[in-house]
């Protein structure tokens, strides 16, 4: 039986406002594929001079997404299809609509350079994307539902300085080697773990860089407040109150950071994406998101 938080018993009363332009937005961009199948969208063809990886300058965004689960996570139910932890391609912040890889593999401004589908421990998906005109890569992680416990920590870790993990991606037909320690953008997404489990001894701050980091979940900024501090990042962007989590405002928010934007101009980059796909008043939508602590 689940156990039911405060946190949770809040997030009932705002769930009617946000459930219907959550779960129509996935669920319309599915209504024309079979139900056991949801094709990737085909990402457009560009010559492959203009993706042009430089490794050893290269910026990387790392991104962290713990798959939406109805049955492990302190949530409000989601239709079965998009709320199943353990498949990412019709998963709500993964392959529906609105979610991580989709949206990225839609945009204009992405390039996806590698997939890998195979499960490796908790990670179900990776997508690498190499920006079109920038030299930024962003590689993405589905991490599975039930996971998300491990996939906050090391989420922490990485805004730390303590992450391992590489990996690589071949642009212009050689393997580039990506560090993802070097990360200087380490982002969140998904539901807000911390509100039904404690982390004892968050990753301390290690190295001299100073990372940002991005947390889109619902009020990240209480609940993340003191593990940020004491992994030594920069709170780009996080939030004050109850959201959907998808995949606009983190684009929109990445857009900025690359443009090396001013913390409080990405924040209204991400308002005025919340308020044009959920049309719930930019007033509002600022007033969601936060930058600094």
């Amino acid at each position: 039986m689940l156990k039911i938080s405060r946190p949770f018993v809040f997030f009932l009363l705002s769930a009617a406002m946000l459930s219907f332009g959550v779960f129509w937005s996935c669920e319309t961009a599915h209504s024309n594929t079979p139900q056991q199948e949801t094709p990737i969208p085909v990402v457009k063809k560009i010559s492959p001079d203009s993706i042009r990886l430089d490794s050893a300058t290269a910026r990387i965004v790392h991104v962290f997404v713990a798959l939406c689960d109805n049955d492990s996570q302190g949530i409000v139910p989601v239709p079965k299809k998009i709320g199943n932890g353990n498949d990412p391609h019709n998963n709500l912040y993964w392959g529906c609509g609105y979610g991580v890889r989709t949206f990225f593999n839609q945009s204009e401004d992405w390039q996806l350079v590698r997939h890998d589908k195979k499960a490796v421990g908790d990670i179900l998906e990776r997508c690498i994307w190499k920006h079109r005109r920038k030299d930024v890569i962003l590689v993405a992680d589905a991490y599975k539902g039930a996971r998300i416990k491990n996939c906050t920590v090391n989420f922490l870790e990485n805004a730390a300085g303590g992450c391992t993990d590489t990996t690589s991606a071949v642009v212009s037909g050689k393997r580039k080697q990506i560090y993802l320690n070097a990360a200087s953008l380490v982002c969140y997404v998904g539901h807000d773990g911390l509100m039904d489990f404690d982390i004892p001894h968050p990753p301390i701050h290690r190295g001299d860089q100073v990372r940002d980091v991005i947390i889109l979940a619902c009020m990240s900024r209480s609940y993340f407040r003191n593990p940020v501090k004491t992994a030594g990042a920069r709170p780009l962007l996080w939030t004050t109150n109850f959201m959907a989590p998808e995949a606009y405002t983190l684009k929109a928010a990445v857009d900025g950071w690359i443009l090396n934007e001013s913390g409080e101009q990405i924040r209204q980059r991400a308002a005025q994406a919340y308020h044009q796909y959920q049309k719930c008043g930019l007033k509002g939508a600022q007033n969601l998101f936060a930058t600094g602590f």
